[in-house]
Formats: structure tokens, C-alpha cells, sequence
């Protein structure tokens, strides 16, 4: 199969660790838009918040295929998502009706079936580069729409406020260049869309991530500083394998010191669904 072939009605989406719109759809009409249109998969690209194990079968030290990453997977096993169970990818596939899970490409059980809906080609420590985020690119070899994920707010990871700020509080001047780059970004994409007459959406999730930080309840989280594994404070990869997690990951906005848990990406992949315009489909 021909890369021209398997991109043509594919919706590229984009998530880069990781505006409400008018006119959003209800999950079921998306589906009839997807199949009215006759968008036939959707392609994955980004770093480890999208990884769903690509970095299984790389030569790299950003891993994730051990306990206690995936305990809240289906079957509980480990499979190098950076995350306690589902990561956004995979519930915007669920709900847009492609599949359960979204499969790593280097997965070698991955069938001819999984590439004709969906597939990651998403890969921890990679970066918004020119291989992985050459739009013009892939409009030439047929892509039609894109949607890409903007940056959260980085200065209230765990980790970040451990080893650059004071432990507690965000770190502001990180957030303040989080909130910069955004803005470029989805003027960019508004160029991008008018320049190559291709459909483009670009998701705030610097509002979403920060929205459950400041208003936990909401969302029913209880712990926002931390991460469930460990301390919570430091532990990623390698430092999160074997430790103890806390009771409820649910109650985390945070799995590990960088990663969100399965249940702030589930929010994340809900507010997309609900920000997808009609005229995204048209």
C-alpha cells in the first residue's frame, strides 16, 4: 500500500506532548459525518502522550513496557503507553468509531486491518521537527484535514516544578512561553488551512490541562501537585518502574511526574470530540 493511498480522507492528528467552537457535534453525528465523507483512518503523530509502544522495539532509554505503566489497561499489562491505562489518542478513536485502541506502527502483531483506521507513528522524546510536523508535506500525499493538539501548561508538571521551580507552584516563566508558542501555532495552522485549502483544527489543551488544575472538583480530581507513581514528583520511565502508585489514579490529573493519567486524557479526547465543527468534515 502506497503512502499517497493511505493517507487520501485521513485525518491527521497531530498531539505535541499534549477555543471551543461553535456548532460542535454530539459523538454520533461525528460518525455519520466520518462516514458520509468517507474519512477512512486516522494517523497519530507526536511524542510520548501519544506513544501507544513504538519506543517497544526502539534503541532508546524513553520507555514504558513495565509495570506500573498500564495496571488500568484492558488486561492490566504494561504496553508502553506512558500512562496508567488509555492515552486521548485512543479515545478519540473509540468515539469517532475507527477502534478500542490506537496500534503502534512498529507493533509486529499490527494487522492490515489497524492500518486502514488507525495507527500511531508517535514515539517518546521525539519533537515537533520537520519529520514528524511537515504539513505541506502531507497534503501532498493526500492529507485533507489535520488537527493538532497544542502544548499544556509544562510549568505544572511534577517534574518541572521539582527540578525548576519550588516544588509546589507552577512555574510561570514556562507557562508564559507554553502560552506564546500556542498562539504561533494556531496562527499557523490558520495560514496553513488558507494556503493549501486543506481543513485544520487546532485544540487548546493548554485551557484543558490548566482548567483541572485550578478547579479539581470539577472534573473529580482530588491531587493536582503530584503524580500517582512513586512520590509523584520525579518519577518518569525507568525512575516510575516498580514503585508503588496511589489508590485511585482517577483522582490524579497526573500519572508519573510528566505524564497525564488515563483519566485526564479521557477529558482531553471528550473536549476535542466536542471542539470538531461540521465544517471540519465538509
Amino acid at each position: 500500500m502506497g503512502l499517497r493511498t493511505f493517507c487520501l480522507g485521513s485525518i491527521l492528528f497531530f498531539m505535541l506532548f499534549m477555543p471551543t467552537l461553535l456548532n460542535a457535534l454530539t459523538v454520533s453525528e461525528i460518525r455519520e459525518l466520518r462516514a458520509k465523507h468517507r474519512l477512512s483512518s486516522l494517523l497519530v503523530f507526536g511524542d510520548s502522550s501519544v506513544d501507544p509502544g513504538n519506543n517497544n522495539r526502539i534503541t532508546t532509554s524513553s520507555k514504558s513496557n513495565f509495570l506500573p505503566y498500564g495496571k488500568d489497561f484492558m488486561g492490566g499489562h504494561p504496553t508502553g503507553r506512558f500512562s496508567n491505562g488509555k492515552l486521548a489518542s485512543d479515545f478519540v478513536a473509540e468515539a469517532l468509531g475507527y477502534a478500542k485502541t490506537v496500534p503502534a506502527f512498529l507493533d509486529p502483531n499490527i494487522t492490515k486491518e489497524d492500518l486502514l483506521h488507525a495507527v500511531s507513528f508517535a514515539s517518546a522524546g521525539s519533537g515537533y521537527d520537520d519529520l514528524t510536523a511537515n504539513l505541506t508535506g502531507m497534503h501532498k500525499v493526500g492529507a485533507k484535514r489535520i488537527a493538532v493538539v497544542g502544548v499544556p501548561p509544562l510549568g505544572c508538571m511534577p517534574a518541572v516544578k521539582t527540578f525548576v521551580g519550588d516544588g509546589v507552584h507552577c512555574v510561570d516563566k514556562i507557562n508564559k512561553a507554553v502560552l506564546s508558542l500556542n498562539l504561533k501555532i494556531e496562527k499557523e495552522m490558520k495560514a496553513i488551512q488558507t494556503q493549501l485549502n486543506m481543513k485544520t483544527l487546532f485544540i487548546d489543551a493548554y485551557k484543558v490541562v490548566s482548567s483541572a488544575i485550578n478547579n479539581p472538583k470539577k472534573y473529580g480530581f482530588s491531587e493536582t501537585t503530584k503524580g500517582c507513581c512513586g512520590t509523584g514528583t520525579f518519577e518518569v520511565g525507568d525512575a516510575c518502574k516498580g514503585s508503588e502508585t496511589c489508590k485511585n489514579p482517577d483522582k490524579y490529573v497526573f500519572w508519573d511526574a510528566v505524564h497525564p493519567s488515563q483519566m485526564l486524557y479521557k477529558i482531553l479526547a471528550q473536549v476535542t470530540m466536542k471542539s470538531i465543527p461540521s465544517t471540519f468534515f465538509c
